[in-house]
């Protein structure tokens, strides 16, 4: 599925996740309520405007949202139960394309009984040239915000 982290550590829910698995996600951090990923846009990721299609940034946000309100080792308290969206608002801010290397970086803001509050930040940069490092350090531009709201629900 998805590909691992480099200490070889993944998520459960990524096992059976093929979407993930199809847009090539790589798994960079994951943490109780964190989580970065990362993938590269492809062709048949862009709209006929030639840019990343608002559907697919949508998606690569709903899965860091995802990873970030699971937790990456389940304990026996966690077996019976999921977290999911209740609902989620995500911002455009600028234009990726194809060829960029977008990243998304997932932080729990709040948590309350079956209720979490997460934002989720959607960077791009143009894939480095082997050898070379971004200077600024960030993971590229910032084009998109994604808020999710989750829920705890029983699994079915």
């Amino acid at each position: 599925m998805a590909e691992a982290t480099l200490s070889g550590a993944t998520h459960p829910i990524l096992e059976n996740d093929y979407a993930s698995e199809w847009m090539g996600i790589k798994v960079l951090a994951l943490s109780d309520g964190h989580a970065t990923i990362q993938m590269t846009l492809r062709q048949e990721m862009l709209n006929g405007f030639g840019m990343a299609h608002g559907g697919m940034i949508f998606a690569f946000a709903d899965t860091a949202f995802a990873l970030a309100c699971n937790p990456v080792n389940p304990g026996p308290g966690d077996a019976d139960s999921i977290t999911v969206a209740a609902g989620v608002d995500i911002n455009f801010l600028k234009p990726a394309y194809r060829g960029q290397v977008v990243t998304a970086v997932a932080d729990r803001r709040s948590s309350a009984g079956r209720s979490g509050l997460y934002d989720i930040q959607i960077f791009a940069a143009d894939a480095a040239r082997p050898g070379s490092e971004p200077s600024s350090g960030t993971p590229g531009e910032l084009i998109a915000e994604f808020r999710g709201r989750s829920r705890t629900i029983p699994k079915k």
